[in-house]
């Protein structure tokens, strides 16, 4: 089914309902004018309908599948996410001095909802990228971010999170997953990890990943957790790429839907990593690439419910079905009254939810721009 981008709700949610003239009106984000927004905007959503849409169903007839040990995904999807990477969309609100756009977050919820909208099978590759971004910016050493920021934003590494055990389930704190420390400043990380998403592909140079795991002295529950990351590929302080890590993929789950998505077992056998931010304080680090989560995932199923609806709208303007009520209409199953209710109520509902998205984003850009707390506490309440 096409896809078509919801630009005209955006322009009025940021005209009359977010303010976003308070957030262009910064310092931080002047250059966020009429034209520019609209310009983003409008080709955000061309690349939707044109080369991501056309790909939503490809992921569910042709899923990714493991290949001994190394991941093949859609037919498609290579081509798709290079689309993606070359349009520097992967990086929109990241830092200009990594290779960034320093785009307001409002901009690239907007963006993240319409791919989301198009394939969200695909979308949710550059959205752990994009968490992963927020959490090296904020806790990693400035070598760790020279060397891994840049190629993040780029597009030709992608990051993921590693967070879920077997055993553990949503108990983070009762995590098994081990490091010990190397003695020349990296780990050596050994454990499983499930339900990670995109922990593979075969169309990014690089997958890196962020792991939670317990250094000897850490103590019990989640307080004793430190945070690492693992590159698939272990690279030079260059950037140029060496010898294959101690990490693979055991397996994929087999899921309901989603299937061009792969979601990963990973297993980590004394795998080489380095530390992010202070030793047993792994959980703070990974919260803010959890708290950038929540907004995003939240925003995926904004766009998964735009894309239904779109879909629902379409079918009903098209199935034809005995006798109508209403004389003059098309004759189709939209001239019951009922039908046009369920319509509504779904169209009223996304309009609602993309307000409040759009609101938390703001909050979130207002908050870096003019530090001011109350715009942080929004932020916060709001995911």
């Amino acid at each position: 089914m096409p896809y078509h981008a919801p630009l005209d709700d955006f322009r009025f949610l940021f005209d009359h309902v977010i303010g976003f003239d308070a957030v262009a009106a910064t310092d931080r984000f002047s250059e966020a004018s009429p034209d520019m927004v609209q310009a983003i905007l409008t080709e955000a959503g061309r690349l939707c309908g044109e080369v991501l849409a056309p790909l939503q169903r490809v992921g569910d007839l042709q899923p990714a599948i493991l290949e001994g040990d190394k991941v093949k995904t859609s037919p498609g999807f290579a081509q798709g996410y290079r689309a993606i990477a070359d349009g520097g969309w992967i990086g929109m609100a990241a830092s200009p001095e990594h290779g960034g756009m320093g785009l307001p977050m409002v901009l690239q919820t907007a963006v993240n909802e319409m791919m989301s909208g198009a394939c969200l099978s695909l979308q949710l590759n550059p959205l752990m990228s994009q968490g992963q971004i927020e959490a090296l910016a904020a806790h990693a050493s400035d070598e760790i971010k020279a060397l891994y920021l840049p190629k993040l934003i780029s597009g030709d590494w992608s990051g993921t999170m590693n967070l879920t055990e077997a055993q553990a389930g949503s108990d983070v704190g009762a995590l098994t997953t081990r490091a010990e420390d190397n003695g020349d400043g990296t780990y050596a990380v050994t454990g499983q990890k499930i339900f990670i998403s995109w922990g593979d592909n075969d169309f990014t140079e690089n997958v890196c990943h962020l792991v939670l795991a317990r250094l000897p002295g850490g103590g019990d529950g989640t307080r004793g957790i430190s945070l690492f990351l693992v590159p698939k590929v272990i690279p030079d302080q260059t950037g140029a790429l060496g010898a294959a890590n101690a990490v693979k993929v055991v397996s994929l789950e087999h899921k309901m839907g989603l299937h061009g998505s792969p979601t990963a077992v990973m297993s980590f056998e004394g795998a080489t990593g380095w530390l992010i931010g202070a030793p047993h304080k792994g959980l703070r680090a990974m919260f803010t690439m959890m708290n950038n989560a929540r907004l995003g995932v939240g925003v995926e199923g904004l766009g998964a419910g735009e894309g239904a609806y779109q879909q629902a709208l379409t079918y009903a303007l098209e199935r034809k079905q005995g006798q109508v009520p209403v004389s003059g209409g098309p004759g189709t199953i939209i001239d019951h009254a009922d039908v046009r209710r369920m319509l509504l109520a779904m169209r009223v509902e996304l309009y609602a939810a993309r307000a409040l998205a759009l609101s938390c984003a703001k909050a979130t850009d207002m908050a870096e721009a003019t530090g001011d707390a109350a715009w942080a506490a929004r932020a916060a309440l709001l995911t």
